[in-house]
């Protein structure tokens, strides 16, 4: 299968296992508190139904519409807008006459088992594969700054060495980027000094327009050592052999790739001295540079590797059953918390955030390209997030609508009139509606211009 049928199967798959989970938190304890459900649907069924089947007093169905799914409860101005039920008399099992606690308790179901949900699966995550990262603190040289001009657009520099951001300490060097991307500020060490910086307001918006030179734009620095050279090499008879570590090129000392690219850039098409460790003894060779900068050879090394030679350490956290819980759920709270900074971002202009607002094929480009259970179920407790989020602002058709005029209610102790709430669940569709044109122009947008 093509990566972007496997990439689909896995958006359909997940969107699916949400909605129906979302569904039964509102059916569960509608059917408990005795509230009669009409219909309960994965997608939407206008004008008619893959699939339904009447079980007691419900339909279940599939809807030929895969924009989300609904129950119908009675006596409940939701989207189905049954207003010739709602002219009739309230009935005891109906939404309307059920206790404000009990409604409240119902609508808050979906989001409830949303994020239930994604700390479950990340519970099981951690379980099962547990946590491997590149600690920070063991980058004993700092980060790679693989762009110099994006690098300087955003404060930061190679051999910079992250302390805090936001002032919370930088454990991972996978921290770094989210970090910056939804933090204010961070600290470094930078030659032996502690530096404060600011992160720039549009960090959003100018890693957008760099996607290329962004994806991979803070990395840990590769030691110059020699993995392979292939035969067409210029330097296939120059003595470099597989494993030398390059030390010494045109007398300058060198460790890293970033230190020899530019010694590279500027000796183009020439021969030059350099001393390589081989088995713990330096090596004085002489190599060619071709005229595009480089010496035709492959550098790297195994994780194995870099960690024996000290140029990073790879943490692996493993946890029993029962810490895995309090770990699923501090990730589960974690992931909420940056999507809310990461939302404050986009509703700022000054960030550009707005522009990277996506629709579905945005959701479905998170899913990975072949298929990985892991990558499968962590994509999944995101988006499970996202629609707790989602479902619980404070618009009118979405569960957020109905709480908070719930709430008003609870508060008050007075009810909003059936007239009212029709008209905001009118008003709640249109800009339902023009968030999701806004959402998927963008993706169009994106695919055809950039």
């Amino acid at each position: 299968m093509t990566p972007i049928v496997i990439k689909t199967i896995q958006f359909f798959l997940s969107l699916s296992l949400l909605i129906v989970l979302h569904e039964l938190g509102h059916f569960i304890p509608a059917k408990l508190f005795k509230t009669r459900v009409e219909k309960f649907y994965l997608f939407f069924d206008i004008k008619f139904s893959l699939f339904k089947k009447k079980i007691g007093e419900t339909v279940y169905g599939i809807g030929w519409l895969p924009l989300g799914g609904y129950v119908k409860i009675s006596g409940m101005i939701d989207e189905s807008m049954d207003k010739e039920q709602m002219k009739e008399e309230p009935k005891p099992w109906e939404f309307r006459s059920k206790p404000a606690w009990q409604r409240l308790i119902i609508m808050l179901g979906g989001v409830t088992v949303n994020f239930i949900l994604a700390v479950v699966i990340f519970i099981g995550l951690v379980f099962t594969y547990g946590e491997e990262y590149i600690a920070n603190e063991s980058l004993k040289d700092g980060i790679w700054v693989t762009d110099t001009t994006l690098g300087n657009e955003l404060g930061i520099q190679t051999g910079d060495k992250f302390l805090t951001i936001d002032g919370e300490e930088v454990e991972a060097l996978s921290q770094i980027m989210p970090g910056l991307l939804l933090g204010n500020q961070f600290t470094v060490e930078r030659n032996g000094k502690i530096v404060e910086k600011q992160v720039p307001v549009n960090v959003i918006e100018t890693l957008s327009n760099n996607k290329e030179k962004s994806r991979a734009l803070i990395s840990y620095r590769w030691p110059f050592v020699i993995s392979q050279i292939p035969k067409d090499s210029p330097n296939i008879n120059s003595g470099l052999q597989k494993g030398d570590a390059l030390v010494r090129m045109d007398g300058k000392e060198v460790v890293y790739k970033d230190e020899v690219a530019p010694i590279l850039e500027a000796n183009k098409g020439n021969k030059i001295p350099v001393t390589v460790m081989r088995n713990g003894k330096p090596v004085d060779l002489t190599v060619s540079v071709t005229d595009k900068g480089v010496l035709g050879v492959v550098i790297g090394m195994s994780p194995e590797q870099y960690k024996e030679e000290g140029y990073l350490e790879i943490r692996t956290l493993t946890y029993s059953f029962w810490e895995s819980i309090p770990a699923g759920w501090n990730k589960g709270v974690k992931v909420l918390t940056d999507y809310i900074k990461g939302m404050k971002k986009i509703f700022n202009p000054d960030t550009g955030a707005y522009k990277e607002v996506g629709g579905f094929a945005a959701i479905g480009g998170m899913f990975p390209d072949t298929w990985n259970w892991p990558a499968f179920w962590q994509t999944t407790a995101f988006i499970s997030i996202i629609l707790a989020f989602m479902n619980i602002l404070p618009i009118p058709a979405l569960d957020g609508g109905h709480v908070m005029f719930l709430l008003y209610e609870m508060v008050t102790g007075r009810k909003p009139s059936d007239k009212f709430l029709e008209y905001a669940q009118m008003i709640g569709f249109f800009i339902l509606i023009a968030l999701l044109l806004f959402a998927n122009g963008n993706d169009l947008y994106k695919w055809l211009f950039k």
